[in-house]
């Protein structure tokens, strides 16, 4: 029976930390100008690093938007 309750809790903390981790990287996502869902990748191994030096080094919609809005 203790056992059950530990992996309930488990669960629940697993699901706060998820969420703590990944609405950061859906914000970011948006704010960069790609979809929002892409933050879902931040909780998984492997493609979260991908996720980082892809939104380090690619182009961003948002600034190239912004570069045309200033070009004008």
């Amino acid at each position: 029976m203790i056992q059950e309750n530990m992996a309930g809790a488990h669960l629940i903390w697993m699901f706060v930390l998820a969420l703590v981790v990944v609405i950061p990287f859906w914000r970011i996502c948006q704010k960069a100008g790609y979809p929002g869902i892409l933050g879902l990748l931040s909780i998984v191994p492997i493609a979260n690093i991908a996720l980082i030096y892809f939104l380090a080094f690619a182009k961003w919609p948002a600034q190239k938007s912004m570069q045309h809005d200033t070009s004008s």
